[in-house]
């Protein structure tokens, strides 16, 4: 199942918790060798893990770490206007209709539709606190995951080759791309509205409103 976790929340799931930070050591280190932090837990963490982001976690049936992904609203300190502002020409992208997602990351032992249902919790954000669009930062080898999934970004921007290429894009809002990830992710769009409703209630609220 999927979980709407803010960093506060993640005391009440240690063990998930523990296999998020320590599956995107990793991914992020060991796999595909990128120049970030890993204390000695083995946990993969950075500084915008201490500012109460929203992470999506694909929960597997045994309760471990299948995959995730790191959610902040672009009205405050985020990756794509930090750290790749030069890719989208020092333009920064900010706007609380516009969200950021960041460490999107699968377990070595992740089940065949949890990348999809990690991309369909993105519209299902933007469809119930009514955004535009969902910024991201991702490698190349997250374009064809991506393209199979069923939902492919805006790209804006490039730096770099083979596995060392980065790229910063938008997803805009679309019901039709919502339909066709649930589908390939083999999940109705009732039960992801029902994850997503048990998390933020009828009311549908998130406290990202206070920043924005």
């Amino acid at each position: 199942m999927l979980r709407y976790l803010y960093a506060d929340e993640l005391h009440k799931f240690p063990a998930l918790a523990e296999g998020m930070f320590q599956d995107r050591a990793d991914q992020f280190k060991t796999r595909l060798g990128w120049d970030v932090n890993v204390n000695e837990k083995g946990e993969e963490r950075d500084q915008y893990d201490d500012l109460n982001p929203l992470y999506v976690i694909w929960e597997e049936p045994d309760g471990s770490h299948g995959g995730s992904m790191r959610v902040l609203p672009t009205t405050g300190p985020v990756m794509v206007n930090e750290i790749f502002g030069h890719l989208t020409g020092d333009s920064p992208i900010r706007s609380p209709l516009i969200w950021e997602v960041t460490r999107f990351c699968l377990s070595r032992t992740a089940s065949p539709h949890t990348a999809g249902a990690i991309m369909l919790s993105g519209g299902e954000m933007m469809e119930g606190f009514g955004l535009t669009h969902i910024a991201g930062v991702f490698d190349a080898r997250m374009i064809r995951i991506y393209r199979l999934i069923g939902s492919s970004p805006q790209v804006l921007g490039t730096q770099g080759s083979g596995r060392e290429q980065i790229s910063v894009g938008l997803w805009p809002y679309s019901a039709k791309d919502c339909s066709r990830v649930a589908a390939r992710a083999g999940i109705s769009r009732d039960l992801s509205r029902l994850w997503f409703k048990t998390a933020f209630g009828p009311a549908k609220q998130h406290r990202f409103a206070l920043s924005a």
